[in-house]
């Protein structure tokens, strides 16, 4: 496949990022089980892959794909926890799914001192993980993910078919679905124990390509102590039946980590479609496109802190959010040189919500909680620069108080519709630049500062054309 294009102008992210290559096979799986309307058939739930697909993987030689091919009218697989390779590319052929199994047994943690049986469960005598950081655990255990790229390189999960975790079906021997699980768990934060998508630890140079993923348990894509990772065509649709409902689904969740491109991905998810996790860096978003979820968010860890992030060319069409920086006093640290500019958003509920009040809730409210806690969060250096919301929405820029003030420049940035009352904020300082904005901060305590050569009437960025359907 010939390279399509380079991803390095005003980038962030510091490598030269080019569109991936799927690789040659080491080797052709194919499907032995059926889908109908992708669900797989209860005889069938038995039926694992896991063991050819892992041992095609253990034996593949470096810089060649594990392919999952139909066959013959087949055209599904079905795994428990698999382990990625160095320099092995797991290929999902179009028209193919594999499915996480809905055993909660195949997914406990091993190991000395583990306490068996937790996966599929709530620890109702656990410490309640909001508003505090989430505390260790009394009890080492859980669940672990479908898919692990731990303490590997150049790993990559590749191909025009389909991941489903299966979030939505009841968990074998038990009453509940892994999101009833987890919505039961909401009302006093308690921990529950469910199996990620995708985890990644030290995975430098990491690839997701053209692949789906649909309907994980919990979040989709975890990336942590990792130096470069690429995200590039990636489509996310989750729950792919509407009126679902899919708590804590983010989209891609990138922590502790620098060197990272999500480009040309489509992400219509449960909870963030992005969330910046504390200890990232170097980070470019690129030409996406955002639909359900809770937008482009920062948070709402922070106390190792987020930096040198850009956001170019995002869509955001019915998000709850759109650009988010969501933290507070149990969780915060320092977040600057921040770059977000080509965005349009339509039927937005906060286009813009820079907060240090975060409630553990889906948007943001104006005033301080009143959390105890010596995490501060502290925003400087945002820039926000053509960007147009084609509907009106509320606003919130905010800082902790005089000491940590957040500031932020504003160049062409319009909001259609807003009145001066949805617009909240204060310990903050707003310097608006020559393109301007149509914010009123009258009702606020944000001071507003004017750049210099700032007032002229320039033409407001257009948002022709930039709003298609789910692809």
């Amino acid at each position: 496949m010939v390279v399509a294009m380079c991803l390095t102008a005003a980038a962030q992210d510091t490598r030269q990022v080019t569109e991936p290559k799927i690789p040659e096979s080491c080797v052709q799986l194919p499907a032995q089980l059926r889908a109908t309307n992708h669900m797989l058939n209860m005889a069938d739930e038995s039926k694992l892959d896991t063991e050819r697909i892992q041992s095609a993987l253990d034996t593949c030689k470096q810089g060649m794909a594990v392919e999952l091919k139909p066959s013959s009218g087949n055209n599904a697989f079905l795994s428990g926890p698999l382990e990625m390779r160095s320099g092995v590319t797991l290929l999902v052929d179009e028209g193919v799914t594999l499915f996480g199994s809905r055993d909660a047994k195949l997914y406990e943690m091993k190991g000395e001192g583990m306490t068996p049986g937790l996966c599929g469960t709530i620890a109702a005598d656990a410490p309640a993980v909001f508003p505090a950081p989430q505390q260790t655990p009394r009890v080492r255990g859980g669940c672990r993910p479908l898919i692990s790229v731990m303490n590997v390189t150049n790993a990559a999960i590749m191909g025009n078919g389909v991941i489903d975790g299966r979030g939505y079906a009841k968990i074998l021997g038990r009453d509940y679905s892994w999101w009833e699980m987890a919505r039961k768990a909401e009302p006093k934060n308690q921990r529950y124990y469910t199996p990620r998508m995708i985890v990644a630890s030290h995975a430098d140079g990491l690839v997701l390509y053209r692949i789906t993923l649909h309907n994980s348990t919990n979040y989709h894509v975890s990336v942590n102590g990792t130096n470069g990772f690429t995200a590039w065509d990636v489509h996310l649709l989750t729950p792919t039946t509407r009126g679902q409902d899919a708590r804590n689904t983010d989209g891609i969740d990138p922590g502790h980590s620098t060197n990272i491109t999500i480009a040309h991905s489509w992400i219509d998810s449960g909870d963030d479609n992005i969330a910046i996790k504390t200890g990232v860096s170097h980070m470019s978003v690129l030409d996406n496109h955002f639909y359900s979820g809770h937008g482009m968010s920062i948070g709402s860890e922070t106390y190792d802190g987020q930096s040198f992030l850009l956001v170019d060319g995002l869509t955001e069409d019915h998000t709850t959010s759109g650009i988010r920086i969501k933290s507070n006093v149990t969780r915060g640290g320092p977040v600057h040189d921040l770059m977000y500019r080509n965005i349009c958003m339509r039927e937005v509920a906060n286009p813009i919500a820079i907060s240090p009040y975060y409630t553990n809730q889906t948007t943001e409210g104006f005033v301080d909680p009143g959390y105890a806690g010596n995490r501060i969060p502290d925003y400087k250096a945002i820039t926000i620069r053509n960007v147009v919301d084609t509907t009106p929405g509320n606003v919130l820029i905010a800082g902790l108080d005089d000491a940590h003030r957040t500031e932020v420049t504003l160049d062409g940035v319009k909001v259609e519709g807003i009145k001066p009352e949805q617009v909240h904020g204060r310990f903050a300082t707003v310097t608006v630049g020559a393109e301007g904005t149509n914010l009123d901060f009258s009702k606020t305590e944000i001071k507003v500062v004017a750049a210099r050569g700032a007032g002229g009437e320039e033409e407001a960025y257009s948002c022709d054309g930039r709003f298609v359907p789910m692809q």
